[in-house]
């Protein structure tokens, strides 16, 4: 029987995907916001502002949800390495 995904705490961060926050201008020296790594699992772990309750009231998209165990992170757009 397959088991649902679950996050492996073990898995090591590996190499940031994107520019750092500071490249990006996004933080002051004191947060780190926003950041988006690639884990030694293929994983990606995101730092980003938490907004889930605010899409949750907003009404999520048909198919997606959000379980007790996770949050909706955003982190500004023009991350992506080009």
């Amino acid at each position: 029987m397959n088991q649902p995904w679950d996050a492996d705490p073990d898995a090591a961060l590996t190499r940031r995907l994107g520019k750092s926050p500071a490249e990006l201008g996004t933080t002051d020296g004191r947060d780190g916001c926003p950041d988006v790594w690639e884990l030694d699992n293929g994983d990606i772990a995101v730092i980003g502002r938490d907004l889930t309750e605010v899409y949750q009231a907003a009404g999520l998209p048909p198919g997606m949800a959000i379980n007790d165990r996770e949050r909706l992170g955003r982190p500004p757009g023009g991350r992506r390495q080009r």
